[in-house]
């Protein structure tokens, strides 16, 4: 892994941007509450929506006999005069916005029987057609209302007048652009995610067997590996347990661990998996490839006697040791080490990436194919220094630094166009983060160069070099750890075919490049999270925590994303997510799979998601001036509390340019401001203080409000920084916390901690930490661990307490 620098940030992003001014963003929706999509071939009766919208041929022909079934109710003049409006409105069942026509944004919502039409339509309809709503609908109400064109149209209409048919069909704002990747005005790409698993130890890589079983197996930092089941639930028993051998630390940041794990190609037939860890021997750290077989018992468990030690190289420091390991399309063993650590790679007189007799800093290649007997791995008779007296045959590419997460581009699923190419990410030293396309025998440069810049600049001016440039780089502004990921070639997101999708580990960025075919080039396009009703479709959300470890595919071609919120190897804060665009899904059926069976011998453990949509009201909630006493008529503002049909609805203040990514402003610091010397005016009398009873509030300063008031030895936590009081919520509120601000207020004993506001919700002021956590010694709750000042994802429901006492009781 990589080294943390900086301090640790937020939790968790929450990238969801204040809705912006203007028109609503377009939010096509399908009445199976999904993403719209092209149909796999034309539509022969709703034939306006054969290039996008929601009815595949199957559903078109229904319509179409849906439409003969009442035509035959009509008279002849009746549909002379209406067999038009009948099939228009029988259609917009394949409208892009069918969900919005039919008032069904979401499951619980009642599906009306008639589309919402507008008021001129409707009157044109009534006028002559009203006869055939008795027939197109059940509705009794509605069809009590036939002779009275001002209650029926009335009854027929949106709230929302854009989406109203026909209007809608010549509405710029919903048609521009539709059925492609939602972009902000930036040319931000707005995806969406979906909680895969929570609860993880810094997950580090997410693999797949290729057996046809679809599970998942998602290896933590200490040496643990779980088995996933394509529902999601977890097996209690670990897959692999090697935690006692693996060399870590709860240290965040800690580069040494479990790093790696990959499933032979032929993992179906000979059931042999290849992990890559660090270890110590003998007082000396060393990186380890080991061989393990499934076991004969249990095919969702390794036998841990079976490990066989194919390579070991000794590691000069404790950081840079790379961790990929995968198979090529050639059947060969690929690795990817790093240069040894430190920094600048000072080893020998050019570094271990330029030293082709080192095995560090390079990509490696080995033949482990039918090692049963005889050496545990051969060279590959292609390799491209196997006849150089001065290289080892291993070497397959060099120059590298620390390749953090590499991956084999799977091919246009219909052209098998780019199949093959290697793609890395390679975390740079001060000032660059690149990505590489990795070819035999080719040097990528480090140390001479970092990105496209020069590193040593002697050994950069050596013509000789003729080292290979990277598709892309960046600066530290943007992110100081890349983390390489993969070209999307799954079936559920067409728009994203072709797309290279990464991220930043320190800035929390994630990032994508797509080639353009006729200059070669690679295009950037920056990767946030869908803001308004982007990301409003059931189970999905918008918002991730900060440190991208990794990227994984899954066996169907999926892409997922693996962060957490607190990069230590023995904190169980990481997520998995899975990447989503809403923007246009594939024809329904076309991405079925079909598991293969799986014998489960351990118990399940069933999915329970965690993360929560974030949804923004559209005006941000002023500001309240701080105030030692508790504030009047703190109520909810009627206009920013309506109802939303999302698991959670949090208000904050957008971020700079209204962008829904990682912040790049810093975060206000939690602490205490130093006094600036010198800070009185030149020449101005002092004034005279008037007299106080109370001394002057400092960060950290906590207070105890009671629904009704202030509270005296109990009450709800409210905490004073950076110029306002604020709440605290109760995630990982515990006793230890509750005797820090015990103490502050002149308590020795705490109670009990509250949680669940159980001393009222503070709704008037802004929730100012979360996750705090404290070791009891701390002199204020700024001292505590805890998330940036201001970043949350709780709500004031969840405002956290205190019971203080003057006396040693027990609670009541």
């Amino acid at each position: 892994m990589r080294g943390l620098r900086g301090a640790r940030a937020a939790l968790a992003l929450l990238l969801a941007a204040a809705l912006a001014p203007g028109p609503a963003r377009p939010h096509p929706q399908c009445l199976d509450f999904k993403p719209p999509f092209r149909p796999p071939r034309g539509l022969a009766f709703c034939r306006r929506y054969t290039d996008f919208g929601c009815c595949d041929p199957r559903r078109d022909r229904a319509l179409l006999q849906r439409f003969y079934r009442l035509s035959a109710r009509l008279d002849g003049a009746t549909y002379a005069a209406c067999a038009g409006h009948l099939q228009d409105l029988l259609c917009q069942e394949c409208s892009p916005y069918a969900a919005h026509l039919y008032d069904a944004e979401d499951p619980s919502t009642p599906v009306r029987t008639i589309p919402g039409l507008c008021q001129d339509y409707c009157l044109q309809v009534w006028q002559k057609c009203r006869s055939i709503f008795r027939y197109l609908s059940s509705d009794q109400e509605l069809i009590a209302l036939e002779n009275n064109v001002a209650k029926f149209c009335r009854y027929l209409s949106l709230e929302d007048t854009d989406y109203c048919f026909p209007h809608l069909l010549a509405n710029q704002n919903l048609n521009q652009n539709l059925g492609l990747v939602t972009a902000d005005a930036e040319g931000c790409l707005q995806l969406c995610l979906v909680e895969v698993a929570n609860g993880l130890r810094n997950p580090v890589a997410m693999v797949h067997a290729n057996d046809g079983t679809h599970r998942f197996f998602i290896a933590e930092q200490v040496g643990l590996v779980w088995t996933y089941l394509p529902d999601r639930s977890r097996l209690e028993k670990p897959f692999l347990n090697i935690s006692e051998a693996v060399l870590t630390s709860p240290w965040e940041g800690d580069e040494r661990g479990f790093l790696g794990i990959v499933f032979h190609p032929k993992f179906k037939f000979n059931g042999k998996v290849y992990v890559y860890y660090s270890v110590e021997v003998r007082y000396e750290e060393r990186i380890r490839i080991s061989e393990f077989r499934i076991s004969p018992a249990d095919m969702n468990a390794l036998d841990h006697g079976s490990e066989r030690v194919i390579l070991e190289i000794e590691e000069p420091a404790s950081n840079h040791n790379g961790g990929e390991l995968l198979f090529g399309d050639d059947g060969y063993l690929y690795i990817f080490t790093g240069d040894g650590g430190m920094a600048g790679d000072p080893f020998g007189t050019f570094g271990n990436a330029q030293n082709k007799s080192a095995l560090l800093g390079k990509v490696l290649r080995i033949d482990v194919n039918n090692n049963d007997r005889g050496p545990l791995y051969r060279i590959p008779p292609d390799n491209p220094f196997l006849n150089d007296p001065q290289a080892r045959p291993e070497v397959y590419a060099y120059g590298v630094r620390n390749m953090w997460r590499c991956s084999f581009d799977r091919g246009d699923p219909q052209t098998k166009e780019g199949k093959g190419r290697l793609f890395c990410g390679d975390v740079g030293q001060n000032k660059y983060e690149e990505i590489d396309i990795v070819e035999k025998g080719k040097n990528y440069g480090w140390r001479a160069r970092e990105g496209f810049s020069c590193y040593d600049k002697k050994l950069c001016a050596n013509s000789s070099m003729d080292d290979v440039l990277p598709i892309y780089a960046y600066p530290h502004k943007m992110g100081k750890s890349v983390t390489g990921g993969y070209v999307y070639r799954g079936c559920e997101s067409p728009n994203l075919n072709g797309l290279y999708i990464f991220g930043d580990f320190m800035s929390g960025r994630l990032m994508s490049l797509k080639e353009d075919r006729a200059t070669g080039a690679w295009q950037y396009s920056e990767i946030c999270m869908g803001t308004g009703q982007t990301c409003m479709f059931p189970g999905l959300i918008n918002n991730y925590y900060q440190y991208i470890i990794s990227f994984a595919e899954d066996e169907a071609g999926e892409l997922y994303f693996m962060s957490t919120g607190v990069p230590s190897a023995t904190a169980p804060h990481g997520v998995v997510y899975k990447v989503v665009d809403t923007s246009r899904r594939a024809p329904p059926g076309k991405c079925r799979v079909e598991p293969s069976s799986v014998k489960v011998k351990s118990k399940r453990i069933p999915f329970v998601p965690k993360e929560k949509l974030i949804v923004n009201t559209p005006a941000p909630r002023p500001r309240l001036k701080a105030t030692t006493e508790v504030p009047q008529g703190g109520r909810r503002d009627p206009d920013t509390s309506h109802a939303l049909a999302v698991d959670w609805v949090n208000q904050v203040p957008p971020p700079p340019g209204n962008r829904s990514r990682t912040p790049t402003t810093p975060a206000p610091s939690s602490r205490t401001p130093k006094p600036r010397k010198g800070g009185e005016r030149r020449g101005q009398r002092r004034k005279k203080k008037p007299p106080s009873t109370a001394p002057p509030l400092r960060n950290g300063d906590v207070r105890l409000m009671e629904k009704r008031g202030r509270g005296r030895s109990r009450g709800r936590v409210e905490v004073y920084i950076n110029g306002e009081w604020g709440t605290v919520c109760d995630d990982g509120w515990s006793s230890p916390a509750a005797a820090v601000v015990c103490r502050q207020l002149g308590f020795p004993y705490v109670v009990r901690a509250s949680k669940k506001a159980e001393f009222g919700e503070g709704t008037s002021l802004r929730i100012l930490l979360d996750d705090v956590q404290c070791s009891g010694q701390e002199k204020t709750l700024l001292e505590c661990d805890h998330a940036d000042i201001g970043v949350h994802n709780c709500s004031h429901e969840e405002d956290a307490g205190v019971v203080c006492s003057r006396e040693e009781v027990a609670d009541w």
